[in-house]
């Protein structure tokens, strides 16, 4: 399989090395202002900057190239490559994580939330830890989990970042260096604490998880996720 790396930083590299482990080879590697014959790749992924990766998604799908994306902090436009996506027919797979723990983590979420639901006694909370160079904040993955709350929780309409409020998750994000990622939901009530918490370890299991996100996603169309890679719920 050819693939395009579009964002070619650290998660860049670590993708390269995971994909080349498995028999792939990487055609492109580019970043921001780099220009780039997307035609010459099977599939491309993109972990690059919010601000660049509406333009690498859109070129992927005008050209008829399946793409994975695992950038953040550009979700505003979301639903604007899910149609562009239909309109051409194409694969598109975004993930705000691609470890299967926090695939899981999310899955343990969206059920704790229904259970949690109908006992007003515990107040719910989301704390991140990433590493200095992250440039969003809260992490695509905190938001997953705050939205999914949202959607199964009567009690919670909205988050806030770094803050409290009615009817609101706090959800508080530190960056700290060399922290490959930690997110942790805490359910506190006047009595007892219930906790959840993922940590990474190194980013490798990141980078496997897109490289198989790709793998999966080669020769199919539509619109994707990492809950349909991994089978899960």
């Amino acid at each position: 399989m050819k693939i395009a790396l579009l964002g070619y930083g650290k998660m860049g590299k670590i993708i390269e090395q995971m994909a080349v482990s498995r028999g792939h080879e990487i055609v492109i590697k580019a970043n921001k202002n780099t220009s780039y014959n997307i035609s010459l790749a099977d599939v491309a992924i993109d972990f690059s900057v919010p601000d660049a990766a509406v333009s690498n998604i859109s070129t992927c799908l005008e050209n008829n190239v399946p793409v994975v994306c695992g950038t953040t902090g550009w979700l505003d436009h979301y639903k604007e490559m899910v149609s562009l996506c239909k309109a051409k027919n194409g694969a598109f797979l975004y993930a705000s994580n691609f470890s299967l723990g926090v695939n899981i983590l999310f899955e343990l979420n969206r059920q704790l939330a229904k259970l949690m639901s109908g006992i007003k006694s515990y107040q719910v909370q989301i704390e991140e830890i990433h590493h200095t160079e992250k440039l969003d904040k809260p992490s695509g993955t905190a938001i997953t989990l705050a939205n999914t709350i949202i959607e199964n929780h009567t009690g919670y309409n909205t988050w806030k970042l770094d803050a409290k409020g009615e009817n609101s998750i706090p959800v508080y994000a530190k960056r700290i260096k060399d922290v490959p990622g930690t997110h942790t939901l805490k359910y506190s009530s006047p009595i007892d604490t219930l906790t959840l918490t993922h940590e990474a370890h190194s980013r490798e299991g990141f980078a496997l998880g897109a490289v198989l996100a790709a793998e999966w996603l080669l020769d199919k169309k539509g619109v994707f996720s990492m809950k349909d890679v991994l089978n899960i719920g």
